[in-house]
């Protein structure tokens, strides 16, 4: 059964580094966002809690936990990445920020019309998105970038909770085949019924539409799996069939 995830995003007017911000969180019993099915204090998956106690060891002015999704309430467009990143999204606290992946993803959406500026920078750099939500399928930077699939699968009730609260006719991209899997998985589609393609599309129960693209990594960037024209190519689409647009 999929909840409706009655996600707000979250707003501070005092800028302050993210680990003073979330020390004082915990001591008000607070979460990062006010979202039910997003806890920035999750440690189901052995693995990954244990990976960012080190890594918040060794990088202490880093983020270094679950990171919540990024963008408005009630979106139009919700796009699925993999993971955070280690010096990205882990360490501002932000999805694709502040590493590569994040370049071309942002400088798309404003092209595009999604993004207020065409870099993100940090957390606090005031950047918004318009119509449009940023969340991964796996919220806590995993070893090496590669969560394991009983972790994909722990987290994937959260990206259900994000996608009950969307309209019926939204739009989900995902980046990537494991994002892509998810989003099925939060559905309770069969895989095979929706193979994943860089740019296909595919018509979901209830009216929602699923496309996929190669994601935005450096690795599939630099080896021209993926160029700026291919992912431009997806957002376009998107933008010429997104419902109001």
């Amino acid at each position: 059964m999929l909840i409706h995830s009655g996600l707000r995003r979250n707003r501070w007017l005092v800028v302050v580094p993210w680990n003073y911000l979330w020390i004082w969180m915990k001591s008000l019993n607070m979460d990062s966002t006010n979202n039910p099915c997003f806890s920035d204090n999750c440690r189901k998956c052995a693995r990954l809690a244990a990976f960012l106690d080190q890594v918040r060891c060794s990088h202490p002015d880093y983020y270094a936990r679950p990171v919540p999704p990024f963008g408005v309430n009630d979106p139009r467009l919700l796009i699925v990445g993999l993971a955070p990143g280690m010096h990205g999204a882990n360490r501002t606290g932000r999805p694709f920020t502040g590493d590569f992946a994040g370049i071309l993803l942002y400088r798309t959406l404003h092209k595009y019309g999604f993004s207020s500026a065409p870099e993100s920078v940090s957390a606090t750099d005031g950047l918004k998105l318009i119509g449009c939500r940023i969340t991964n399928a796996v919220k806590c930077l995993p070893p090496q970038n590669k969560p394991e699939p009983a972790e994909i699968r722990q987290c994937n009730a959260y990206l259900a909770c994000e996608i009950a609260g969307l309209d019926k006719k939204a739009v989900i991209l995902a980046l990537g085949t494991v994002a892509h899997q998810a989003v099925l998985r939060a559905l309770e589609l069969k895989l095979k019924d929706f193979p994943f393609s860089h740019g296909a599309v595919h018509a979901l129960p209830g009216g929602a539409s699923l496309y996929d693209s190669y994601h935005c990594s450096r690795y599939n960037t630099q080896t021209k799996r993926l160029t700026a024209e291919m992912f431009e190519s997806v957002f376009a689409e998107i933008r010429n069939n997104l419902p109001g647009s």
